[in-house]
């Protein structure tokens, strides 16, 4: 599962007053709330490791709206390891108010230029606005055509992020009086898609919003003297926010600060949701709650689907005393434990990942996957050796990590056996809101499927063989719905399915399959 990434997360924080009550602001004086947005951004740092950055507001200096990112993780772009340097860039920004971003890029290129989040100076301060985004448009080369033909416009980069800030500033421009919901209901006709949107205005506005089907995941808290929100509610916990104060955004609607006021207000009606179910298999932080449903145990569920489906169709008696559970860390261990206790059979890491090899970037061929696969697992022989291992995975997406990592728990490991248990349905197609992934021709799954919906015993003992481990089992896709506990009809499942809830993404996956666009909804030739 490391061979596939979400593309990032947003955060926001605004201190209206200061309020000794308050369990999240404990500083003395509201203009330095934007001291803890690195530390929220460190908390959804899971959601992408390429760049991050922050604008925070104050209406005390000349700049009303300053913006700081780079490439990096959150503790090498703030200068976490360094106090001195830290100090001085808190203080250089400090305002009432900020959001945030942390980015994983599906382009590959190390290009600040592409770090959020994306400023738009005006002379005006009701067009002077930044903002972040997390997700992907599916009708983005519709709305760059679009853009480009339109009196002589020139776009600087290949990115979604550089549309939705022509859209906005197009409503601004057009109506000095438009407001957020002005806003967001213009983007709702024009975007097809998933986006999980903060932005800040030089007025010290702010605005939180998620997209009409709720594709990404967007939470927020008010205490009546802090309002925050985040990708993830872990990071509102670590604020300080009780459980019980931290509210899920519901889908076609937006959380806004305007003159000092907070709202929720609904900016578009979707029939129903469309959550992307990877988010509790694998993306989101383990003691992150979305939709009110905990990852933990949707993972813990998960794992006790598998064991089911060793009880219906046993393959080997895994109560001799020499069967072990391994999951493949970190995300999945829950799993992985859970399969376990319902069998009566050991869990241990017998794998340890190494923390410490530095970021990786992305890898484009199959050698750099490789090398990466071996630098990130060490089997332990004293764990392993000798044992029959049922190897738990989050999923297989190309395979070459799965490959790498099975033949190191056959000779570095010395396992007898290898029976690898996939917590999740085969990937059979892209997706086109925001998780980066391969093409259709590169998946693992697809070319052993043919007409089936989902592998039978002899395609799980084909792809076996091809992996090179003693069996394979996936999950069918029921599971994850139960897992989850929530209906299958409001979950995105197309990268499992092949059927898209948007029409621009349907249309995508037909264009990939015959050949005209690559997994990221670009055009071949572009």
């Amino acid at each position: 599962m490391s061979e596939i990434h979400d593309e990032c997360g947003v955060a926001a924080i605004y201190c209206l007053k200061h309020s000794p009550e308050s369990q999240v602001c404990t500083f003395s004086e509201p203009r330095f709330c934007s001291y803890m947005m690195p530390r929220m951004l460190q908390d959804i740092q899971n959601r992408g490791q390429l760049a991050a950055g922050m604008t925070t507001f104050s209406p005390n200096r000349g700049h009303l709206l300053l913006t700081h990112k780079e490439i990096g993780t959150v503790s090498e772009v703030f200068r976490m390891s360094h106090k001195l340097k830290s100090e001085n860039l808190m203080k250089r920004y400090a305002g009432a108010a900020s959001i945030g971003h942390v980015r994983y890029a599906t382009c590959g290129t190390d290009d600040a230029s592409y770090a959020q989040p994306f400023e738009r100076q005006h002379i005006q301060k009701s067009k002077w606005f930044s903002f972040a985004f997390n997700g992907q448009l599916a009708n983005y080369q519709q709305l760059r055509d679009e853009l480009l033909r339109e009196n002589e416009n020139h776009l600087a980069r290949e990115t979604d992020t550089e549309i939705i800030l022509h859209e906005i500033s197009r409503v601004l421009s057009r109506n000095a009086k438009a407001n957020f919901l002005d806003v967001m209901q213009h983007l709702s006709q024009r975007f097809d898609g998933a986006y999980a949107l903060a932005l800040l205005t030089a007025q010290g506005d702010m605005m939180v919003a998620r997209d009409p089907l709720g594709i990404k995941p967007m939470c927020y808290a008010f205490d009546g003297s802090v309002f925050a929100a985040a990708s993830e509610n872990v990071a509102l916990l670590n604020l300080g926010f009780e459980p019980e104060e931290i509210r899920d955004l519901p889908p076609g609607h937006m959380a806004t600060i305007v003159d000092g006021q907070f709202q929720i207000q609904q900016y578009h009606a979707a029939p129903t949701a469309a959550h992307c179910f990877f988010e509790w298999v694998y993306f989101a932080n383990v003691a992150s709650t979305l939709d009110q449903r905990s990852v933990y145990l949707s993972r813990t569920r998960l794992g006790q689907e598998l064991a089911a489906a060793e009880r219906a169709k046993p393959m080997f008696d895994w109560n001799d005393g020499n069967t072990i559970v391994v999951p493949v860390p970190d995300t999945s261990k829950a799993a992985a434990d859970a399969m376990a206790y319902a069998l009566g059979v050991p869990s241990v890491e017998g794998l340890i990942r190494n923390r410490y090899s530095g970021r990786t970037f992305i890898e484009n061929t199959p050698e750099q996957r490789m090398q990466r696969a071996k630098a990130k697992y060490t089997p332990l022989r004293e764990v392993m050796g000798g044992k029959r291992v049922i190897l738990v995975e989050d999923s297989i997406v190309r395979s070459t990590t799965m490959k790498v990592l099975l033949g190191r728990i056959y000779d570095r490991g010395g396992a007898s056996e290898v029976h690898v248990r996939v917590a999740c349905p085969p990937i059979v197609a892209p997706c086109f809101y925001g998780i980066d992934m391969p093409t259709v021709s590169e998946l693992f799954a697809p070319k052993y499927l043919n007409d089936l919906a989902e592998p039978d015993d002899a395609t799980h003992a084909m792809m076996a063989t091809q992996l090179g481990c003693d069996s394979l089992r996936y999950l069918p896709r029921a599971s994850i719905a139960r897992a989850i506990d929530l209906p299958a009809n409001s979950l995105c499942q197309a990268c499992i399915s092949g059927q898209y809830p948007t029409a621009a993404g349907q249309h995508l996956y037909q264009l990939v399959l015959g050949g005209a666009y690559s997994a990221s909804g670009r055009p071949l030739d572009a």
